[in-house]
């Protein structure tokens, strides 16, 4: 697990934070999902997961060719609190709510349709 100071660097960029965001919300999200709800292209949104990763604020796991993501569950207390905190505030924040809607605008497509956009 990381320090503090490692969740504070990770999470102090706003594309990051907005995954965090969204994963907290969603549960488990597919690379393509954060792709299409975020609208950022599928290689910065892959970056962004993969400093999530390596931080351990996040943990993926591969369906065939998908990659899945979702808030790592053996964080320590005071990781979650960082999150929820972050997520509370971001979630006030215009852009959480056009980033939630396309979410929900893609919901009812099924993988295959989202990550071959």
């Amino acid at each position: 697990m990381g320090t503090p100071s490692h969740y504070f660097k990770c999470l102090s960029d706003e594309t990051r934070l907005r995954c965090i965001a969204l994963l907290m919300k969603q549960g488990e999200l597919c690379v393509c999902e954060l792709t299409e709800a975020l609208d950022l292209s599928q290689p910065k949104i892959s970056r962004h997961l993969a400093l999530l990763r390596q931080t351990g604020l996040v943990l993926d796991s591969r369906r065939g060719q998908w990659v899945y993501y979702r808030i790592n569950p053996d964080l320590p207390q005071w990781g979650l609190d960082i999150l929820q905190s972050g997520v509370s505030a971001m979630q006030q924040n215009e852009r959480f709510g056009r980033d939630y809607q396309r979410l929900l605008a893609i919901a009812n497509c099924s993988d295959q349709d989202v990550c071959s956009r």
